[in-house]
Formats: structure tokens, sequence, C-alpha cells
């Protein structure tokens, strides 16, 4: 394919400057949360008990506040530096929940460039109300090479013995 979502570009270190922005959006699927669930182990009944999570502070289940982590991880290495980027270093806030079947956009803000090709980024993740659910910051190694390189196929996961 050909289609321009199919390549990743990085934006390289003497590229970025103080004050660029990127975003990346997801949306919270039912087979995203078990799937996340399954893939780092934490089971909490918070995120996978409807009626466990009906009597938690939420009310209802919740996704693990590292998706919205994993989300941050992958709006770098996909989108601003991109490929070739090295991360260093997160800091996380998390300020509300992310629920099931919301949409976050994960901005990307260039904060300040350092020597030895470091770039610090303000992170922050809203939902579609535009809410802040996570802030943080991101401290990584841009790359000093421009490149380009299709997206690699992810493949397709099914779910068994899931309600």
């Amino acid at each position: 394919m050909s289609d321009t979502l199919d390549i990743l570009e990085n934006i390289t270190y003497d590229e970025l400057n103080e004050g660029d922005t990127a975003t990346f959006v997801r949306t919270l699927s039912e087979d995203e949360l078990v799937l996340f669930a399954a893939v780092s182990g934490d089971a909490n009944p918070v995120h996978l008990d409807p009626e466990y999570a009906a009597g938690s502070i939420f009310g209802e289940r919740v996704a693990h506040g590292m998706w919205s982590g994993a989300l941050i991880s992958a709006a770098l290495a996909t989108v601003m530096p991109g490929p070739g980027t090295v991360y260093l270093e997160q800091s996380l806030s998390f300020k509300r929940p992310v629920k099931l079947n919301d949409t976050v956009t994960v901005k990307l803000t260039v904060s300040r460039k350092g020597p030895k090709n470091r770039v610090v980024f303000r992170c922050e993740v809203t939902n579609q109300n535009n809410q802040k659910v996570v802030t943080g910051e991101a401290r990584v190694i841009a790359p000093t090479e421009k490149i380009s390189v299709y997206r690699p196929p992810l493949p397709n996961i099914t779910i068994e013995g899931h309600d």
C-alpha cells in the first residue's frame, strides 16, 4: 500500500523547535482494555469486573493508567520525534479516569532541547470532552538521521475466554 498512513517519518533533533506540537488519537475499546490487562498482567478488577468497578470511586470500569502512558510512548515513537527515538524518562500525573469508549488525544509539545540530542516534551492527554486525563513530561534522545519507513504490520489479535 502506498497510503501515507503506512509511512513513519521522523523529525530529527535539528528539525525540532521549542513549541512544536504533535498529536496522537486513540479510542479505548473493550478489546483494547482486556488486551492491555492480558499483556501487562494487571488484572485489577476496577478495569475488568463491572460489578466490582460499580462500587469503586469511579462507579464504572476504567482504563489502566499506564494505557495512557503507553499512548504517549506510541506518539513519541511514531509521530514526534518518531522512528529512531530513544525513550529515557517519563513522569505522569493522572488527573481523571479514562472510561470505555473514551477517545483520547495525546499532545506532545517540545519544551526544550539539550545537549547530546536530548529533548524534553510536555505531554498532555485529554478526553473527547477536552478534559485532561494525564499530564507529564518525557525525555528522549531524538534521532539525528532522517528516516522514512513503512509502519510494521501488527498481527490481528482475537480474545478467547472473555465475556
